[in-house]
């Protein structure tokens, strides 16, 4: 399964879970280089999960908020820490 932007690829992998609709990838299949870390919001403060959001930059360009993880996932959530997933402008399939 890919995770694709403007016809790059940001994550790639075989052990990919899904959740809520969502797939999340492993850190390490994810091109971590191109992502960096947003502001956070009221909102992600707000998450008992502890959201994190990244901007994807490539080439220049910046996608805001288009991945995020959660830094410290309650129970329920745990099978997905330390994994990445992707909206907005991101192709996964």
């Amino acid at each position: 399964m890919k995770a694709t932007l403007n016809d790059r690829v940001i994550a790639e992998s075989d052990d990919v879970l899904e959740y809520d609709n969502y797939r999340y990838f492993r850190r390490a299949d994810v091109r971590m280089e191109w992502l960096e870390p947003a502001d956070k919001t009221e909102s992600d403060l707000a998450c008992p999960h502890g959201v994190r959001f990244y901007d994807v930059v490539i080439d220049g360009m910046r996608h805001e908020r288009v991945a995020w993880s959660y830094e410290a996932p309650r129970e329920s959530l745990h099978h997905i820490a330390e994994r990445m997933s992707f909206w907005k402008d991101v192709d996964v399939g």
